[in-house]
């Protein structure tokens, strides 16, 4: 029987999860391919983000943003 190990695999755009990292705790509006969220960065991680918005967490793939701003 021929058995094959899945793999996984994620692509992670270092700039982005740095410049991520850098603006972690601020309110910011994040643009998807499903449309906007905004609210405060709560968790950068490689794949994925936190956002807080209206008391509800919102994860969101990384490879799914388009764009985000930072908001003062």
């Amino acid at each position: 029987m021929n058995q094959q190990t899945p793999s996984f695999v994620s692509h992670i755009d270092p700039y982005v999860y740095q410049t991520l990292q850098g603006i972690t705790g601020a309110f910011v509006v994040v643009q998807t391919i499903r449309g906007s969220v905004s609210g405060k960065l709560k968790t950068v991680m490689p794949d994925h983000i936190v956002v807080e918005s209206g008391g509800s967490p919102f994860y969101i793939r990384t490879q799914q943003i388009i764009w985000v701003i930072p908001k003062g």
